[in-house]
This record gives structure tokens, sequence and C-alpha cells, in this order.
């Protein structure tokens, strides 16, 4: 599929990137992203994937947006209060960027509807905020052979990494144990729209091959200090989820 005259225009910056060419755009411009999560990493990973030229991008979410959201979730504004976080999302990302398709899917992802929920896509970013569909995600996306780039946020901290099945650990071997459940996590607007730029950057890599994705290393960054520490990670040779790739 070519690019029209008006995506050349549009996408003309990161078309002169060394490495990165006309290829790279028509290969965003072919792929599906699902986001799960439209969230403070969600709404900033699906405006800047729109902004890429990713060609269909899927928003999955139940919530509904309120006032507490506003201050990182910048996809909703006052009066979009009381509505659904993808309809709203998805009709202001496809007024931004008219030549790419968002859809939208309003349920909780299971065990039971994960598939049909996400099904066959070229890449999922983690825009969640709970670790039990996280990990409901990481299961699936392991099953499928799909790339999961996986970013967390609290206050002023965060971490990334990106889960490629058979090549590095799953989300289950970081983490054998659940970590704890928090409702209202403590969250400063800037943190998750600095990882969710992060989470961009991997999936444009993941679907071009321009760059080399965050496989088997978790970035953490401490916005304290502006401290900035990356932990190599291994496969669980025992883990229940990947351990028989």
């Amino acid at each position: 599929m070519s690019l029209s005259p008006s995506e050349l225009e549009r996408y003309s910056r990161q078309l002169s990137i060394r490495g990165f060419g006309v290829e790279g755009q028509k290969k965003l411009k072919n792929s599906k992203v699902v986001v799960v999560g439209v969230g403070g990493l969600g709404c900033l990973s699906s405006l800047y994937l729109a902004a890429a030229g990713v060609g269909r991008i899927v928003l999955v979410d139940k919530g509904r947006f309120t006032l507490k959201n506003l201050n990182r979730q910048v996809l909703c504004w006052q009066k979009d209060i009381g509505r659904f976080k993808a309809e709203v999302a998805k009709e202001k990302l496809e007024e931004f960027n008219p030549e790419i398709k968002v859809e939208t899917v309003i349920e909780e992802i299971t065990e039971e509807s994960v598939q049909e929920i996400i099904g066959k896509t070229d890449v999922v970013v983690d825009g969640m905020d709970n670790w039990k569909t996280r990990f409901i995600v990481n299961k699936y996306c392991v099953k499928q052979h799909i790339p999961f780039v996986h970013a967390g946020v609290s206050e002023i901290h965060g971490q990334i990494t990106t889960i490629m099945p058979g090549e590095g650990p799953c989300l289950r071997c970081i983490f054998p144990r659940n970590p704890p459940e928090v409702e209202n996590i403590p969250i400063l607007g800037a943190t998750p729209a600095f990882f969710a730029a992060l989470q961009v950057i991997e999936t444009v890599k993941l679907i071009t091959g321009f760059g080399e994705p965050r496989v088997g290393r978790m970035l953490f960054v401490d916005g304290r200090e502006m401290a900035v520490e990356i932990v190599k990670m291994k496969r669980n040779a025992n883990c229940p989820v990947c351990g028989s790739l």
C-alpha cells in the first residue's frame, strides 16, 4: 500500500530519519496495534501511535472519564466527563489523523474474552492499571507470539520493557508473584506521558525493524532524582507461561 501525497507531507520529518524512510512508514500504515487501557499511559501512547501513522489502532477500555482523570489523561476534556474513554479517544484520534482507523472495544479483558478482544495484531501496548489483567494479556501474547510492550507508572517513577515471546522473559518470569494492587495510584501527569512515548518508540521499532527493541532489559526511571537504571532480565525455564517455548 503506497503513501498518499498528504501522508508523505504529514510524516516527512520521520521519513527523513536515516534508515527509516518510506518503507518504514508503509509498514506502520499496514500495521495493527492494540492498546489495552485508555488511561494515563493509553491516552498518550494512542495519540503518538496515531501521530506516527499506525494504520489501525484498537482501544480496549470499559471505563468512563471522571474529573480526577484530567491531570494525565489528555484525550479527556471537561466536556467528556462521564463518557466512555475509548469512544472519546477514537473521536479525537481520527480527527487528529484522518489517515488512520481507530476501533473500540468497551469490555473487560478476562481469560475467556481475551482472544476475541485482541485477536491477531502486530503489537499489544500496555496501558493497564492492574496486574490481574496484565498477566492475562501477557499469557495471551506469549501463546500467540505477539510482542507486548509493558510499562507501569506510579508517582514520578516507572518502568518499561518489551516482551518478545521466545526471545526474552515474559511478564510472569519477571514477576513470579503478583505485585500488590493499588487503587487510586498516586501519579504526576507527566509521568505516564514520558513512559507512553517510550512505548511508542518500542512499538515503531517492532513494526518497522528500525532499531533494537528493549527485550530482556527493564528500564527504570526515578523522576525524583532523575535516576535511570537498566536491569537485565532472564527467562525462567520453569515459567508456567513461557517456559515451554
